[in-house]
């Protein structure tokens, strides 16, 4: 899976380098952990059990409206993990959980075409959670389970010919909530990824200074914005024109969640900006810069809300794909004012990022 890489971390320049040390780093993360990454994963955990008990209800009980409830806590776990997902270093990268919760860019198809042949031949060992987490990380996870749910012929999970689809469905889902389990119980750990995190020093494999431990916090909004413009918004709307928009390539198009991911997005790092407190680190007349940062999260939600529902029927209205267009010249300025700025101020340069097309 193509994954946003920065190839080089957030470093201190010059005269600076007084502003970056500054920065209480145990302070900062330790607000972050607590009031951020802690909840979030736990918002995700009690999404995928609510998943989890939905699709095997459906399998127990197939009807549409045990269909509607399970496509519904789709739609929440998706929600969920899309606050959760900005976080992407820590347990996360550990098993290779990213792309097995969701493998997305898929662009040559490879888990749809898994997925459907596992359908299609009724593999027994994808209805079999245990076995289906040693599988392609491209049937194990939402990708697959968005399918399974609302793709070709899942009407017929509301009766008895969609058993097998099914069963396949709840090892997903149950499969899902192993893995969110794990990653709460991850952070949660005193002295887990969380307390390497939290204090940094000589003797710290990952971060042996305050400006290393700040930097992978700023790298969380660098490189999620780029994310969300140049791959989930640049993966399927045009640049020049309409005519160029492909639709049937953004995440979550099936279930009409793709706007609302990246939505989520934005609404994690908004909600990960306010709690770290970084603003309170400028000076007063170099408070504009979190003013400005607030101001633009709050236009990006307002871009997001006008764009719900079917991706090809936004798509088709001008005024609806403008939204579109405009939150990704919005996720720019954001870049500009994190990257940059913010950066800047308080003494942190970021590095040459993959996305960049340097």
């Amino acid at each position: 899976m193509f994954r946003v890489l920065v190839a080089a971390a957030f470093f201190v320049l010059g005269q600076s380098a007084a502003h970056a040390a500054e920065l209480d780093a145990p302070k900062i993360v330790g607000k972050v952990i607590d009031g951020f990454v802690r909840p979030v994963y736990h918002g995700f955990h009690q999404a995928t059990s609510q998943l989890s008990s939905d699709v095997k209800a459906l399998c127990s009980a197939p009807s549409q409206a045990a269909l509607d409830s399970a496509r519904k806590a789709f739609g929440g776990t998706v929600d969920a993990w899309s606050k959760a997902e900005i976080i992407r270093f820590g347990p996360v990268t550990e098993q290779n959980r990213l792309d097995r919760i969701l493998f997305w860019p898929d662009r040559k198809s490879t888990g749809l075409k898994q997925v459907q042949a596992a359908i299609q031949s009724k593999d027994e060992t994808a209805a079999d959670p245990a076995k289906l987490a040693t599988k392609s990380v491209a049937v194990q996870g939402l990708g697959a389970l968005e399918f399974v749910l609302f793709g070709t012929d899942a009407d017929t999970l509301a009766g008895t010919d969609g058993a097998y689809r099914c069963s396949f469905g709840a090892s997903i889902a149950i499969n899902l909530d192993t893995m969110a389990g794990e990653l709460e119980k991850a952070w949660d750990a005193p002295d887990g990824f969380a307390g390497t995190w939290a204090k940094p020093g000589a003797n710290n494999p990952l971060y042996r200074n305050n400006d290393e431990a700040v930097s992978e916090l700023f790298d969380v909004f660098v490189t999620g914005l780029e994310m969300d413009r140049d791959v989930r918004l640049g993966g399927f709307l045009g640049k020049m024109s309409a005519a160029e928009d492909k639709p049937k390539q953004a995440v979550f198009w099936r279930s009409e969640k793709t706007v609302d991911s990246v939505a989520g997005n934005l609404a994690g790092m908004k909600a990960l900006f306010e709690t770290s407190g970084l603003g309170d680190a400028l000076s007063d007349e170099m408070r504009w810069i979190e003013n400005s940062i607030n101001f633009e999260f709050a236009n990006a939600a307002r871009a997001a809300a006008g764009s719900e529902g079917p991706l090809t029927e936004v798509l088709a209205d001008p005024q609806r794909r403008g939204r579109l267009s405009y939150l990704s010249v919005v996720t720019s300025s954001l870049s500009e004012l994190f990257g940059k700025r913010l950066a800047g101020e308080l003494g942190l340069t970021s590095g040459f990022s993959s996305l960049d097309g340097d």
